[in-house]
């Protein structure tokens, strides 16, 4: 709990992802921060059962969601937020880099004319350093690529939602080889969340807990500058760069990325149906990298 502001998590097991709702107490006005629509991918039927916990949280507390932000276009889960829009209301919003994003997904999946990778798919984009607000308290957007070219965190309050631009500090930091990944760019979104206050609250997108340990999405930033094993003090750049390059190497495609790009450069639509009512997702062919 922040001065001004109340937090709660909700952790997704099959996709170990934290979306989170953030609320200013004296107004009831509030943020859902990356929402998970539930995906089966044999079947390819997509479900509602975690952001319908997360919208029961909204009603049972009788929260007004502003804003549905996304850190940035997930490749391992599909987005609910137009099913949190719908239930809910709320802008739905993401840094506008994801019009690099868009661009290139575009190509690889050869999507329709009609899809222009210019942000629209969404009501609205940030600029790095915008400020907007959650009821009376002020949001601050970070431009923070390198996992992505469009990730973005969100500085509210004396936390900062960080996406996958950092991970719990024995886990470390996320891939950098996605398409306009970057590893040295991730050092430097990386060292800039680390340059906030020691006591800022940091809040992770994803946990992979070993087995020594339950889920956690919480620390803060002077535990990250004292133990993460990948950017804590004293680890330089080029350490990290060299690191980082050989560990993304070993890693396998996410196994949604296919289904989960192409939903969540849409702003969480699903691609337009064909004629007979349905809507279909492409698979390249060969256009990957096997998986290892």
């Amino acid at each position: 709990m922040t001065s001004r502001t109340t937090i709660q998590g909700f952790f997704d097991p099959a996709t170990w992802t934290v979306s989170y709702v953030v609320w200013e107490r004296a107004s009831r006005h509030a943020a859902v921060i990356d929402p998970v629509l539930d995906f089966d991918f044999k079947s390819g039927r997509t479900g509602t059962a975690s952001a319908d916990r997360l919208l029961a949280f909204v009603r049972e507390h009788e929260l007004r969601i502003d804003w549905i932000l996304e850190t940035h276009a997930h490749a391992d889960h599909l987005s609910g937020a137009r099913h949190v829009q719908a239930q809910a209301g709320g802008k739905i919003a993401i840094g506008q880099n994801i019009r690099v994003v868009q661009s290139t997904f575009k190509k690889l999946f050869n999507l329709e004319r009609g899809f222009l990778p210019d942000g629209s798919q969404f009501d609205h984009l940030f600029k790095d350093g915008e400020v907007f607000r959650i009821g009376d308290v002020e949001v601050t957007a970070l431009l923070v690529p390198g996992h992505t070219p469009a990730d973005m965190a969100y500085l509210v309050d004396g936390a900062v939602f960080v996406g996958d631009t950092l991970f719990m500090p024995d886990l470390g930091s996320a891939r950098a080889d996605f398409p306009g990944g970057d590893p040295r760019q991730l050092y430097g979104s990386m060292r800039r969340l680390l340059a906030l206050p020691p006591d800022t609250a940091v809040y992770v997108c994803h946990d992979y807990p070993p087995a020594s340990r339950p889920a956690r999405w919480q620390s803060t930033v002077a535990d990250q500058r004292a133990h993460n094993i990948h950017v804590r003090d004293g680890i330089g750049v080029d350490e990290f760069v060299a690191m980082r390059t050989a560990r993304d190497a070993t890693l396998e495609v996410p196994t949604l990325i296919l289904p989960s790009i192409q939903v969540n450069v849409r702003g969480g639509r699903f691609p337009p149906a064909d004629d007979n009512g349905v809507s279909y997702l492409r698979i390249p062919l060969n256009a990957l990298p096997a998986s290892r």
